[in-house]
């Protein structure tokens, strides 16, 4: 991974702490997922149980992005926080 995404998509999870306005749900569970597929990879453990709801939203989101490189989750992640007008 190259040193200024490493740099930019840690100023962009900066950045998005201070959003301007609360972005919608489906947003938020956005910027989640490429967050953790550009952190951690590919969602693994068990799905949360049918009634968390917040949570099985999360995974659902996360697990869609499976078999996308940190470095392009890091990217999309970059700009969506950018289009936000962070």
């Amino acid at each position: 991974m190259s040193i200024d995404l490493d740099a930019g998509f840690r100023q962009a999870a900066e950045d998005a702490k201070r959003l301007p306005a609360r972005p919608d749900n489906d947003t938020l569970l956005k910027l989640y997922a490429l967050y953790k597929q550009a952190t951690d990879g590919d969602a693994c453990g068990p799905k949360p149980g049918f009634f968390d709801f917040v949570n099985t939203a999360k995974y659902e989101a996360w697990s869609r992005l499976r078999g996308m490189r940190a470095n392009e989750a890091q990217q999309k992640y970059i700009d969506l926080v950018r289009q936000l007008g962070a």
